[in-house]
């Protein structure tokens, strides 16, 4: 029941003698101020200002806060406010909302709004991102975002602002982050528009700047076939530790994304069967993952083991798994900064095996790309596991065979079929 049906009606709250003199009862009771405006008297001792009103052809209540913090003087201007605005056509209480959501909108920062959107995605999504993309948003939010406009109330960023912190990112090269930044503002501010805390969203339909023309997607660097030798030479002769050289090792024999490596663990591999299945919730494409294993990733799993018996496979320190720019560090340090990455592996092998003339959704499968062909990706399910098998096989034997200085030309323009 609503608090006019179960209150009592008393007279007068028109003196500071007759409030303070007012008792709370078992039920909650009205006390009449005058004009449509009462006093409402709770069991619990409270004193509430209320105006009720008709606005619209329907009854409607208006409230003014609590005696004494609202004093009968200033109820009384309040009231007389109120009725000014219905006079002239307007709801006080619509007005009301929209003043306090404008006060709300002027302390919401682009942070507070920024984080309850990334939560959402990351934490409270019926498929939350993969922790990669997690990872990747938290990175850019706390690189590019938050110190150009964290601290700004989210209504007052412009479209200006916006379009000019997307080409200081452009400036620098950093065209594909540039294009991811843009389609989560869009969705951030979507977010706050959605809400009513905003009246538009500035980050709508956000274009690249005239920088970007022309622009081409950039690869992950990835050194040539010939070159793994000298490459794998370099990475054993850092410092690095060995976890980190084998799971270096594994991205050249698995073409697994770094990310997908990284956060492996033993629960996921089937030792016997010789498959490594990853998680729907860890890949790109949030559907799992069956990953042949060679005979050269076995005996590096089982170096791994001997070292992390159990839980993630590439510990070092701390408890957590090693971060995918720890696997380019040693890259780096090897000497091949800018010319390979820990993703360049996946590049190399497309490359690689699509030239030896092994069957290109074999290969897809391996590297769990989504085939551009919707339709036939709909009704085409098959994980080609046994075929990919011998396609990784022949992949790491021809490269020991590359490594012991032997012929790999019988590796090269293989016939196969599906």
């Amino acid at each position: 029941m609503s608090e006019q049906s179960e209150a009592v009606v008393r007279p007068q709250a028109t003196t500071d003698k007759a409030i303070k003199a007012a008792k709370p009862e078992a039920k909650a009771y009205k006390m009449a101020a005058g004009q449509g405006m009462y006093l409402l008297v709770s069991p619990n001792g409270s004193k509430l200002w209320r105006l009720k009103y008709r606005h619209g052809g329907k009854e409607k209540t208006l409230s003014f806060g609590a005696y004494p913090e609202v004093t009968l003087a200033q109820a009384r201007l309040k009231r007389e406010e109120a009725r000014q605005q219905i006079a002239e056509g307007i709801d006080p209480s619509e007005l009301l909302k929209e003043q306090r959501q404008q006060a709300k909108a002027e302390t919401l920062t682009f942070e507070v709004v920024a984080e309850r959107w990334y939560h959402g995605k990351a934490v409270l999504a019926l498929k939350p991102w993969a922790p990669a993309t997690a990872d990747k948003a938290r990175l850019y939010l706390e690189k590019d975002l938050y110190p150009a406009i964290g601290n700004r109330p989210i209504a007052d960023i412009t479209r200006m602002e916006l379009i000019k912190l997307n080409e200081s990112i452009e400036k620098r090269g950093a065209f594909d982050i540039a294009k991811k930044i843009r389609q989560w503002l869009g969705a951030i501010f979507d977010d706050a528009y959605d809400k009513g805390e905003i009246p538009s969203n500035p980050a709508q339909n956000l274009k690249p700047s005239y920088r970007a023309e022309g622009v081409q997607r950039q690869h992950h660097a990835a050194v040539q076939f010939n070159e793994l030798p000298a490459m794998l030479s370099a990475v054993d002769a850092t410092g690095s530790h060995k976890l980190i050289k084998a799971a270096i090792r594994l991205l050249m024999l698995t073409a697994v994304r770094p990310a997908e490596l990284r956060l492996a663990q033993w629960s996921e591999f089937d030792l016997d069967a010789g498959v490594w299945t990853i998680p729907a919730e860890r890949m790109k494409m949030r559907r799992p993952h069956s990953v042949p294993l060679t005979a050269q990733v076995l005996e590096l799993l089982a170096q791994i083991k001997a070292i992390n018996p159990e839980g993630h496979l590439f510990i070092v320190q701390g408890g957590k798994p090693i971060s995918e720019n720890t696997i380019n560090q040693t890259i780096k340090f090897a000497g091949y900064r800018g010319r390979h990455t820990g993703h360049g592996f996946r590049h190399l092998l497309s490359t690689e095996l699509n030239e030896r003339g092994y069957n290109s959704d074999w290969i897809e499968a391996q590297l769990a790309h989504a085939s551009e062909d919707k339709i036939r990706a709909t009704y085409n399910k098959a994980q080609y596991l046994e075929q990919r098998r011998g396609m990784m096989q022949d992949w790491a034997d021809s490269i020991d065979a590359l490594a012991a200085g032997a012929n790999v030309v019988a590796f090269k323009r293989k016939e196969v079929t599906a």
